[in-house]
């Protein structure tokens, strides 16, 4: 034990900062910490979680297409948007309380109020009632994630983030989506598969910018096919009209001299590092690109003291790294594991309609790093559709090192994509072959079986 109030002060109690603070805890280290929005961060509040619940809520609408193809007939659905919100309003309300439970059986202690520091072991919070509290670590955690960029465009005020699309009173009509990252892709799907006309915008040839190219073309298709109007290589340069949700006309104005109406424009162009008034300058905290604290594998910043984990570090900005990043961290300080972050073959998916997920590398990464690669691949219709009107096709793909016949990478366009990548992300982590592939039984019928399978 140190001379200080605590031996770890954690500023941010989202999925990293929650994880850290309850493992160290369990090492027997005196933590606090602090948090002054919501407990769970960007995932469970604004993020991953409400997401897929309104992802979930979309997707009814294909269920109830595709019903009479297997005898049932229904009367005409109608959807509640202020019934969605609620419902999800109130399930994040009791994710909050469980997340608070956690810290408190892990004896963490809770500050909810705004930290900063005042040097590298002293942390100043403001509290709710306008007090101001000060404290003392031998280590401080940074986990305060981002937040959404806006850009500076003539009208941007008039848009809103995905912050407050969670939280519309109304369902637009029309709506444009501006960026063609995970949470561009998946608001799209959200609101078309709900009933609204939508307009994805994205700068660039084709959208999440990073994924195999060869899905991320059959996506494009997909969408277009559900009636979502994509433009790509272009942007938008103003908007002009009035605010708020509905009926009220927005247009846009983009560089190649279309224009485009809506009720509400969501701008999902990127996320930048939540790093202001902190204190980071009072501490020499060294920053890189966009305001990110620059890190080591161990998470340690250039303050021998303070350490950043998630998305404030801009490394690779998904919720379950960033609690893998908080268990190596508590390792390293406190069960003297020194335990450097893993940041490869992490899988990841995209909650897009349909929906993609992949493990490793894509077939353009494979190429460029390997001189020999095969590429295996199928392309079929789900059984659940065969009875339908529905044209949808999956596509997966193995991507294999030819010399050891080592998987390098495995992709899935395709219903239930997300859950069949989580499995197989085992065997491409431990560096299964194509061999240990084939040599697996199939699931009959299944879409899973086709990774094992492919010839």
């Amino acid at each position: 034990m140190t001379d200080y109030d605590y031996d770890l002060f954690v500023i941010g109690a989202g999925s990293g900062g929650v994880r850290a603070s309850r493992m160290a805890a369990g090492y027997g280290a005196r933590v606090a910490v602090a948090e002054e929005r919501y407990l769970g961060g960007t995932c469970v509040n604004v993020g991953c979680v409400p997401k897929k619940l309104l992802v979930c809520a979309s997707a009814f609408a294909d269920h109830y297409r595709e019903a009479s193809g297997f005898g049932w007939t229904a009367g005409q659905p109608a959807f509640d948007w202020g019934q969605l919100i609620a419902n999800k309003n109130r399930e994040i309300e009791r994710l909050n309380g469980i997340y608070r439970g956690l810290l408190d059986g892990a004896g963490v202690e809770l500050f909810e109020g705004r930290a900063r520091l005042l040097d590298p072991h002293t942390v100043e919070i403001d509290g709710a009632d306008g007090g101001r509290l000060r404290v003392t670590a031998d280590q401080v955690l940074i986990a305060v994630g981002s937040w959404p960029d806006m850009p500076t465009i003539p009208g941007i005020e008039y848009a809103i983030s995905s912050n407050e699309a969670f939280y519309l009173e109304r369902l637009p009509e029309r709506v444009v989506v501006v960026g063609g990252g995970y949470i561009g892709v998946e608001f799209a799907g959200i609101f078309a598969g709900l009933g609204s006309q939508v307009t994805l915008i994205y700068r660039g040839p084709l959208f999440l910018r990073g994924f195999d190219e060869e899905i991320r073309a059959r996506l494009a298709e997909e969408m277009r096919s559900r009636g979502i109007d994509l433009r790509f290589d272009c942007q938008v340069e103003s908007i002009e009209g009035s605010p708020g949700s509905g009926d009220d006309l927005l247009r846009l104005h983009l560089d190649d001299g279309d224009t485009v109406d809506c009720g509400e424009v969501l701008y999902a162009t990127g996320r930048r590092p939540l790093v202001a008034d902190l204190g980071l300058e009072n501490c020499g905290v060294a920053l890189g690109e966009q305001g990110k604290i620059v890190v080591d594998e161990f998470s340690r910043s250039n303050v021998p003291n303070i350490w950043a984990i998630g998305d404030v570090t801009d490394r690779l900005n998904l919720t379950p790294v960033a609690i893998h990043e908080a268990m190596c961290l508590a390792r390293t300080l406190f069960a003297g594991e020194p335990t450097a972050v893993d940041h490869e073959t992490v899988a990841t998916a995209v909650f897009s309609q349909p929906p993609l997920a992949a493990v490793g590398l894509t077939e353009e990464e494979a190429r460029a790093r390997h001189d020999e690669v095969d590429v295996y691949r199928s392309r079929f219709r789900p059984l659940k559709l065969t009875l339908t009107d529905n044209q949808e096709r999956n596509l997966v793909k193995l991507i294999v090192e030819r010399s050891r016949g080592r998987v390098l990478g495995a992709h899935m366009l395709g219903a239930d994509a997300p859950e069949i990548i989580q499995g197989l992300a085992v065997a491409v982590k431990m560096g299964a072959t194509k061999d240990d592939f084939d040599a697996a039984m199939a699931i009959h019928p299944t879409s899973a079986e086709e990774f094992v399978t492919l010839r």
